[in-house]
């Protein structure tokens, strides 16, 4: 039981941390926050992500050229252009890494307004506190586990950013329905998002990138956004509210430009 709680905690405050902070805030600054919560949330990912933890600066550049290049060749993770989720996963490892050295000429042109603490940053990236957390994990299953194939859980514990990753872009990207025609092959993966906190929700997503709550239609939950409305109400966080009308979208243009700013 022990285990089973341990892995589901880790699971979801990871993925929660990925799509509130690396995602809406760090990348497309949905809300607002003070510098206390702002630097409260970046530990407060670090800790989550443990041995996987995403750089916020890499991980909103990255993302800001995924909408710029949607499913083209220059998208960092495109299913179009890779075999298998784990080809895909490579390719956007290494990527990722030449962003975060600085290395990746084309990232340099959607800096701006990113989140950094080079204290955590530095930290998160070294090699023993990756080996650190793993052996913390490893630690806490050797007294909690109760059978052999609990130990199974493991690998995805140790990489469990670039998991939800891979569910989101490759899933999303491949299979479901389409509210919108966004000139890609961004989809609904409504069946899977218990697995992504409204993160499947990718053609939505990619019609409206300001927008934060991800479900659009009536019957599509977005789980992300209800944390995000609380923490709005409870004045930690500030949204950006914006009129949205659905029959009025901003032009291909106008959301390169929202998403670079």
């Amino acid at each position: 039981m022990a285990i089973l709680v341990f892995f589901v905690a880790h699971y979801y405050l990871s993925l929660f941390t990925q799509t509130f902070y690396l995602h809406r805030y760090a990348a497309h600054k949905m809300f607002t926050m003070n510098k206390f919560w702002e630097k409260f949330f970046f530990l407060f990912t670090y800790i989550c992500q443990g041995s996987s933890f995403l750089s916020p600066r890499a991980y909103a550049l990255l993302h800001r050229m995924h909408h710029a290049f949607s499913d083209t060749e220059l998208d960092p993770h495109s299913p179009l252009f890779s075999n298998n989720a784990f080809d895909m996963m490579w390719k956007t490892k290494t990527i990722y890494n030449d962003v975060l050295n600085h290395k990746h000429e084309l990232s340099k042109r959607f800096e701006g307004d990113i989140p950094e603490w080079s204290l955590i940053e530095n930290i998160g990236d070294k090699w023993y506190s990756r080996l650190g957390w793993g052996a913390a994990y490893v630690i806490f299953y050797i007294n909690f586990a109760t059978a052999w194939w609990q130990y199974l859980l493991l690998p995805i514990h140790f990489l469990m950013g670039p998991i939800h990753g891979a569910i989101v872009n490759w899933g999303g990207h491949k299979y479901g329905y389409q509210n919108f025609d966004n000139k890609d092959h961004s989809k609904n993966t409504l069946a899977l998002d218990f697995l992504a906190f409204g993160e499947l929700f990718q053609n939505n997503h990619h019609k409206l990138p300001m927008r934060v709550n991800f479900g659009v239609k009536w019957w599509e939950f977005d789980p992300t956004y209800v944390a995000i409305w609380t923490l709005d109400k409870a004045r930690i966080i500030k949204i950006k509210r914006k009129t949205m009308n659905l029959n009025k979208v901003a032009k291909p243009k106008q959301q390169k430009e929202a998403i670079a700013a």
